[in-house]
């Protein structure tokens, strides 16, 4: 099926990449030129392979000149990767962010983007000087990376198969590609900062137990345990405290020391994540507002959030806007009572006005104002309720940078547009099965269970195939449908003129795989 069905059209299939870590592969593919075995590896994550692909609608051009041009120049080149994997060195701590922190020639060094408020997480970013990565949560010296821009999208993938970790991400931007390439080129770095510093806090607190300078009953450093890969290393102080949860301590071990719960710890990963985007989200405003009277379109870009972090069996999502992860399950009683029947389960929130709860939301935080929400947008400009960036909704000053029709008429009560992401974090088990994490764009044209449907029969068929690019392939087939095209008219419209009939889609289907335990890893286009 799928051989029948090929994108070709010049540049339109931005982004085509695969990982696969699974030893049994297909002759055919591991006699291929473009294949890469890679050396022996521990493996302890939970997935066997992944595939993704981005198709383009938009005609964007790439937005190189955003802090002094750094972005697009010398950060963005060293993470994009579109058509296969590639091993890079794991740098140290914010070394990107360094470089973008001068560009910018902030008072405070990196990106330090509220000098009004000394004690948030930017001073903490000045002031700390946490572990290296190779000591922290995502602790790798080296990382394989992958990814890409497709009209306002962008992807992303780093793998540590060796440590069993996988991060995604998809920034499906609009108004531009500036909040997308800003995001891809600092969020990644930004999360692994906040990881280390849970690590560098624990280690403050192990230091000061050991010392016998910390004797209030607060939970201190645990010893490494094979089982739980580290996780108590990375409390920060707020869990330790709060959360009284405590396993028992093993009758055997030479001194008694309680383990923090687990639950604690993916407490503790949430919490990182919302304070790296919530930083992410304060240096792009900061860098708008230095960049505005040269540009003032940047007020109004923004960008949709998706990062999914699998780590160890632990699969953690944070979304803003309207992009989607979707689990494709059995389901604990269909798994063991063989009935097969696959589930499709969301694992992210539509942060929309379609969404009725995300309305009210929006509706009961701007009670005077009865111009809110118009012709089923936010302020009359937005159908996403949650986003990156877009500050002429969320300050005065951005929005009065904009002129005529452009500038938002009223804005009484802002920010109109919320940066609280959704989290969530599922444990992995052995009736999950795939994990399909999309942009919107997608689901305009299926609903979930039709996405699950479609990639399950395609993996079945084709073990060795590229699901990601087959959902693209099935979709350009249906908007061609509902356009009234063949498939090749469709294609054959430029980029620009053919988002009137698909948006931007950018795919990442996760094979899961619990009971997989892999000697080696490899790349594949």
């Amino acid at each position: 099926m799928r051989g029948g069905i090929m994108i070709k059209p010049e540049g339109e299939l931005k982004v085509s990449f695969g990982y696969q870590c699974n030893s049994n592969r297909d002759s055919s593919c591991e006699d291929s030129d473009e294949y890469e075995t890679l050396p022996e590896l521990r493996r302890n994550s939970s997935f066997s392979c992944l595939s993704g692909a981005a198709l383009s609608a938009n005609a964007t051009l790439a937005n190189t000149n955003i802090c002094n041009g750094l972005i697009g120049a010398e950060i963005l080149p060293s993470w994009d990767s579109p058509n296969s994997f590639r091993r890079v060195p794991s740098s140290p701590t914010l070394s990107r962010l360094d470089i973008l922190s001068s560009s910018l020639q902030s008072s405070m060094s990196n990106l330090s983007c509220s000098p009004s408020t000394p004690d948030s997480d930017s001073y903490l970013l000045k002031s700390m000087s946490p572990p290296s990565r190779s000591e922290g949560f995502l602790n790798a010296m080296e990382v394989q990376v992958a990814g890409g821009a497709a009209g306002e999208d962008r992807v992303q993938a780093v793998c540590s198969e060796e440590n069993g970790w996988l991060f995604c991400a998809i920034y499906d931007g609009f108004n531009g590609r500036d909040a997308a390439d800003f995001l891809a080129g600092t969020l990644y770095e930004t999360i692994v900062f906040y990881f280390n510093l849970l690590d560098w806090e624990s280690s403050q607190e192990s230091i000061k137990v050991s010392s016998g300078l910390d004797l209030d009953g607060s939970l201190p450093y645990m010893e490494d345990d094979s089982n739980t890969i580290n996780e108590e290393r990375f409390l920060p102080q707020i869990y330790r405290d709060t959360d009284s949860s405590v396993d028992n301590v093993s009758k055997n071990a030479p001194c008694a020391k309680p383990k923090v719960s687990t639950n604690s710890f993916r407490h503790g990963v949430l919490d990182s994540l919302q304070r790296a985007l919530s930083q992410a989200e304060n240096d792009f405003l900061y860098m708008v507002e230095q960049e505005m009277e040269d540009r003032p379109d940047l007020v109004s870009v923004g960008s949709c959030v998706l990062v999914v972090l699998l780590h160890g069996k632990d699969l953690y999502t944070l979304n803003l806007g309207d992009s989607r992860a979707v689990l494709a399950t059995y389901g604990d009683g269909d798994f063991m009572n063989g009935s097969e029947r696959l589930k499709a389960i969301q694992l992210t929130d539509s942060h929309t006005v379609d969404d009725e709860g995300e309305r009210m939301r929006v509706l009961c935080d701007h009670p005077d104002d009865p111009m809110t929400i118009v012709a089923g947008r936010v302020k009359g400009k937005l159908k996403v309720t949650r986003a990156f960036g877009v500050g002429y909704l969320k300050k005065k000053k951005l929005n009065d940078a904009l002129m005529g029709i452009l500038q938002v008429r009223n804005l009484m009560s802002p920010p109109y547009v919320s940066t609280q992401p959704s989290l969530n974090v599922h444990r992995i088990s052995k009736s999950d099965c795939f994990v399909v994490v999309g942009s919107d764009g997608l689901f305009d044209f299926f609903t979930n269970d039709e996405v699950v449907k479609l990639v399950h029969s395609y993996i079945l068929s084709n073990p060795s195939g590229d699901p990601a690019k087959f959902l693209l392939e099935q979709l350009v087939v249906r908007a061609a449908n509902c356009a009234g095209f063949s498939m090749e008219e469709l294609m054959n419209i430029p980029a620009g003129r053919r988002r009137k009939y698909h948006d931007d889609v950018t795919v990442i289907v996760i094979i899961l795989g619990t009971n997989q335990r892999t000697t080696k890893a490899s790349t594949c286009v």
